[in-house]
């Protein structure tokens, strides 16, 4: 599967994804200070899932009606970082190609997927 990793997006998380196999285009190493509509377009042109730790890419899909090729919301307290990778890992393996054109949250013990508005 093909994302875009959010500035904000743990770099364990990258790693762990690219290790899964998965080609990942991180914004910190290609495009440092980009803002969410930038980072968000190149996902959406690229036809790539966003990644993110950035609560504000919700409100850019669901509030302003944006576009985009699925985001996967990551939300883990400092606490439960250790866990954060593996359990985005097993988001995406478990869901597949229907992470494309929906939103899905990622905590702790809990997964939400919903299709855009």
């Amino acid at each position: 599967m093909n994302f875009v990793a959010d500035e904000s997006c743990a770099r364990p998380v990258i790693q762990a994804l690219r290790e899964a196999g998965h080609d990942v285009v991180a914004i910190a190493e290609i495009a440092k200070g980009a803002t969410d509509d930038q980072v968000l377009e190149r996902a959406l042109k690229e036809k790539r899932v966003l990644i993110t730790e950035d609560r504000d890419f919700g409100e850019l899909i669901y509030a302003r009606g944006r576009s985009s090729a699925g985001v996967i919301l990551v939300r883990f307290p400092s606490r439960a970082r250790r866990a954060k990778s593996a359990t985005v890992i097993q988001a995406v393996s478990k869901l597949g190609s229907r992470l494309g054109d929906a939103f899905t949250v990622v905590e702790p013990g809990r997964l939400r997927i919903s299709s855009r508005p």
